[in-house]
């Protein structure tokens, strides 16, 4: 099967209506929560719009099933999902395979990754733009690379950061001012 044979299908979360994308290699494209199945298909169809629909193979249904358990609160762990990602630059690759170890309830910053896959820290707006052209949002976890000093960052999916924040709050990652600091003063 080709990228031009590339399936489809939309399911069901928690949090919404996601829909995945798969080739005979692994899944070429994911889009995160959308309120209605129709936004969900719409989303993954904006970059891909030949996408036939299909029943995913056992190995996409268990990327289905996971996503699920996602989305329901559940620690879930997505890197043996077989993936498709083209002809990616292979910074780009590099940057995705870095990141899909970073597991639920962990983050990275921009500058820690650029710095993992061997870049100088200013590669770091480089991989901003790894994680703004990510086809496969929550299976290479882009939600979980913050901007420098823990802040939260941009993100590019529909919802921005509120659903980049909402994510992170689900594997309880507290992004909240920390918690001031009492002392004791002597007289």
């Amino acid at each position: 099967m080709d990228r031009t044979d590339e399936l489809s299908a939309v399911f069901e979360t928690p949090f919404g209506w996601c829909a995945i994308a798969w080739s005979e290699v692994g899944v070429t494209r994911f889009a995160l929560p959308a309120p209605t199945a129709i936004a969900a298909e719409r989303g993954l169809k904006r970059r891909s719009p030949a996408l036939g629909a299909g029943a995913p193979p056992p190995a996409i249904a268990e990327a289905v099933e996971r996503t699920r358990r996602y989305f329901a609160g559940e620690a879930t762990d997505f890197v043996d999902v077989p993936l498709d990602l083209g002809d990616r630059e292979p910074f780009f690759a590099q940057v995705y395979q870095a990141l899909r170890r970073v597991g639920w309830g962990c983050t990275t910053t921009y500058g820690a990754l650029a710095a993992e896959v061997g870049g100088p820290r200013e590669a770091a707006r480089d991989v901003g733009r790894a994680m703004a052209t990510n086809p496969t949002p929550l299976l290479i976890p882009c939600h979980r690379v913050l901007a420098a000093g823990g802040r939260l960052g941009g993100f590019s999916a529909p919802g921005g950061a509120e659903t980049k924040a909402r994510m992170l709050r689900l594997e309880r990652i507290d992004l909240g001012p920390p918690e001031p600091t009492q002392r004791a003063f002597a007289f």
